[in-house]
């Protein structure tokens, strides 16, 4: 609900009708993480026992995963080392249903989704899995995440080609089998129909709202997991998509 104002925020034509919106919102948003607890906590896990290594000639890589709200996924990885994009975006629905209005109504089979390119010369995709499994979400939620709740918050990998999906779904099955959550793993392992771009004013949000308080309860906690559960793999300085764009350009 918050983040719908936000979006409301947005598109408003008056300075009143910003500064009232995003007043309501912040309440909503401090409201909401009180009751449901902060951000997700951290859980260490093992890495994958099987992660294999790429050809030396290999180039960039890209995966999607899907796990809560965008802003807290791209804000993990964005401070990722390795990691050369990460664009927030929806997938697993129909191209004309990637609109935010429309996804968070939760029945277009859309789920907020990160699209996450990688160097994997710097970081393999077993560990872009792991981060994802220990910091960036809980995947033990069933069509939730925190305080925001539907299909389109769902747990899931969208992989790009088969062995991508031999290592996530052999993941999921050492982590289950090891017993690293106290409930099971729900996150889905599915082929990647399409991945369809979220709206600009998505992109980079907790780096441009840093004190927005979703962002402060819910997913500033995350990027200090990943810094202190992950070190070797931690960049102060994040790879924003205005960044990442001029650099394929």
């Amino acid at each position: 609900m918050a983040r719908s104002l936000w979006q409301n925020a947005g598109a408003a034509s008056s300075l009143r009708a910003v500064v009232g919106y995003l007043a309501i919102a912040c309440a909503l948003a401090v409201a909401a993480t009180t009751a449901a607890g902060a951000a997700e906590p951290a859980v260490v896990v093992p890495p994958p026992a099987l992660d294999p290594a790429p050809p030396s000639s290999a180039g960039p890589q890209s995966i999607v995963l899907a796990g809560g709200c965008f802003w807290g996924m791209q804000a993990v990885y964005q401070h990722t080392k390795g990691v050369t994009a990460a664009v927030s975006g929806y997938a697993g629905g129909a191209k004309n249903a990637a609109r935010y209005e429309l996804v968070s109504t939760g029945t277009t089979g859309h789920a907020e989704s990160e699209q996450v390119t990688f160097d994997p010369r710097q970081i393999s995709l077993g560990k872009i899995l792991q981060i994802y499994f220990s910091v960036a979400h809980n995947p033990t939620e069933l069509n939730y995440q925190g305080p925001d709740a539907g299909s389109q918050y769902r747990s899931e990998i969208f992989y790009a080609n088969a062995e991508q999906k031999r290592v996530a779904e052999a993941y999921i099955a050492q982590l289950d089998k090891a017993h690293v959550f106290a409930e099971p793993i729900v996150t889905k392992v599915g082929t990647l129909p399409g991945f369809y771009r979220a709206e600009e004013y998505h992109q980079d949000f907790a780096v441009r709202h840093p004190d927005y308080p979703y962002i402060v309860f819910n997913d500033l906690p995350k990027v200090e997991n990943l810094k202190r559960l992950f070190p070797a793999y931690y960049r102060k300085a994040p790879v924003t998509v205005l960044a990442s764009s001029k650099q394929t350009q």
